[in-house]
């Protein structure tokens, strides 16, 4: 095995929601790796702050104003890479949100601002970007950032984990697709990550928790994010298609499972 396998250089990835947090962490381990990035975010100021601190790696960056949530301009955030780097190799569809409702308190407009950030948009980002990659005969690597949730019971987040469980469908039948054309699709599924955006690691509680309950004893940071992102960008995973990386610590496989006080797995079912 070739530690080739595992640059970007002369790749292009588009990061959406990656002026900061999860996204931003995203694109600087793609652009260590040698990628060029386009920054597609809502805050365009902070999109070029981002991008400024990715140039001065030794890489270019596009940053672009871009709300994922707009058909149009997804269309033009493409048409704007395109006439930058003249095509993208990588996609990762990282813009999502949600907000916590008990679902008889959810209201219609609440479903639907749920369903428009995390999967209409990613419909947009895809259809643009693969419909580009197909027509050039690029292979690329296409990567949603899904949820842990996906996979079990999210009480007060029921439509959000509903969108995420049917972004891994969505990986999967896309893999199947897109496969004849040489792109992979493939999702990443955090839990338990220290974000800017999130309040979570920050209090000696915090971190008490994390060792009582995460198998794997610590809060995970956005660096273990990245790191798998670039694994499945790069040809490192050359034969990895269809599938999810959980990056959570052991949480999902702990199930219901948890740790006490004396170091021991119990669970209450």
């Amino acid at each position: 095995m070739d530690r080739s396998l595992a640059s970007l250089d002369g790749k292009t990835a588009i990061v959406t929601g990656s002026a900061g947090g999860i996204g931003k962490g995203i694109a600087l381990g793609l652009a260590a790796f040698g990628a060029n990035l386009v920054i597609a975010d809502k805050d365009g100021d902070t999109a070029k702050a981002t991008a400024s601190e990715i140039e001065a790696m030794g890489v270019q960056a596009l940053p672009l104003t871009t709300d994922v949530r707009e058909f149009d301009q997804v269309k033009a955030m493409t048409q704007a890479t395109l006439d930058r780097f003249g095509g993208v190799d990588i996609l990762v569809n990282n813009v999502g949100g949600t907000f916590r409702e008990d679902f008889v308190n959810l209201s219609e407009r609440g479903w639907d601002a749920l369903i428009r950030i995390n999967l209409k948009s990613v419909f947009y980002c895809t259809k643009s970007v693969a419909d580009e990659m197909i027509r050039q005969g690029t292979k690329g690597s296409i990567i949603q950032v899904t949820s842990i949730e996906a996979w079990r019971a999210a009480p007060g987040y029921a439509v959000y984990s509903a969108c995420k469980a049917g972004l891994d469908n969505f990986t999967k039948t896309l893999a199947l697709e897109l496969g004849q054309h040489g792109i992979r699709v493939n999702s990443i599924a955090p839990d338990a990550i220290r974000t800017p955006g999130i309040a979570m690691g920050t209090t000696p509680e915090d971190e008490e928790r994390a060792r009582r309950y995460i198998p794997l004893r610590r809060i995970g940071t956005i660096e273990d994010l990245a790191g798998v992102a670039v694994f499945l960008a790069s040809e490192m995973s050359a034969f990895i298609t269809g599938t999810t990386i959980h990056v959570d610590g052991g949480n999902l496989a702990a199930g219901g499972w948890q740790l006490n006080f004396d170091g021991v797995y119990v669970t209450g079912v």
